[in-house]
């Protein structure tokens, strides 16, 4: 048997060392890059799964975050209280400065935001002293420059202030208001509307009860004004009388010395009165009495007659 020496050539040894070098780069390089990566993402759920579950999470939390807003709401929106203010002042002034002091306040009212409802204004005379009013309403802005004003020139005796809650038929007229309205709406609309086929008594029957209800919210708008004129603005009534002077010279009042002085037109209106009464009485005595002097006078002579 004959042994072969095989020879290998210096060229193949060192390709082939190469291409084991570059194999163990390529693997080395794989591992790394293996090691470097990062983990893989999850699962995600599909979309319509997650977009139920989303759902059903804001519909759990919808009733809690409304009674939270409710609640809100209640806290921060106090209930609007209607006030009906009233309030009668009785103020003196001297006797020759009261037609004066009244017409000051008059005038002042002119000035600011306040509606004068009515006002009269008796002067002094011999038989009665005099005296004055004013009625009106003022806005509560301007109700400290009124009264100030009224300070300047009359003295203020007596001041009652009184207060009426309307808030409870406040309501009641603004919800009835919304109701009317929205029936006399709907009245139109069936008015209006061309495609249901109606008679002409449902059209008049529609018709009158449209204007019913015309007139009911007519009266109740009536209703809710008057209600704002009370409660937007303060009625004020001032009533002016002249000051009375109990200390006269220097002495206290006498009513004595009140009578004596007086007795004079005291004594002519007694004068007065008798004179009127015979005046009526006179023209009875002479229509009357006449005849019966005469009748006595004639019985008195017969008797006289007989007698002698």
């Amino acid at each position: 048997m004959t042994h072969r020496t095989l020879s290998v050539s210096p060229r193949f040894a060192i390709l082939s060392l190469a291409a084991a070098l570059a194999l163990a780069g390529c693997q080395r390089s794989e591992v790394a890059s293996l090691d470097a990566a990062p983990p893989p993402a999850p699962m995600s759920a599909p979309a319509g799964f997650a977009g139920g579950m989303a759902m059903k999470e804001r519909s759990r939390g919808a009733p809690q975050a409304e009674q939270a807003a409710d609640a809100g709401q209640a806290q921060e929106a106090p209930l609007q209280r209607y006030l009906a203010v009233r309030q009668d002042l009785n103020v003196e002034v001297p006797p020759e400065q009261l037609a004066d002091a009244w017409g000051k306040v008059r005038d002042l009212c002119g000035t600011l935001q306040c509606e004068l409802l009515s006002s009269s204004l008796l002067r002094e005379t011999p038989q009665q002293p005099g005296n004055a009013m004013l009625e009106m309403r003022v806005a509560p802005a301007d109700v400290d420059k009124l009264l100030n004003g009224l300070a300047g020139v009359a003295k203020v005796v007596s001041q009652n202030t009184t207060s009426e809650d309307k808030t409870a038929e406040v309501i009641d007229v603004e919800a009835r208001i919304k109701n009317r309205t929205e029936f006399r709406d709907s009245l139109r609309l069936m008015l209006r509307d061309t495609v249901t086929k109606r008679t002409m008594a449902d059209l008049l029957a529609i018709q009158r009860t449209l204007s019913d209800t015309q007139a009911e919210l007519d009266a109740i708008a009536t209703q809710r004004k008057v209600l704002a004129q009370q409660t937007s603005k303060q009625h004020i009534q001032i009533q002016f009388t002249p000051s009375r002077t109990l200390v006269q010279s220097g002495r206290s009042y006498n009513p004595m010395m009140r009578a004596l002085r007086e007795a004079g037109s005291v004594l002519a209106e007694s004068v007065g009165v008798l004179i009127t009464f015979l005046a009526a009485v006179l023209p009875w005595l002479l229509l009357v009495g006449l005849p019966l002097v005469w009748l006595v006078r004639l019985v008195w002579r017969r008797r006289r007659a007989k007698a002698a």
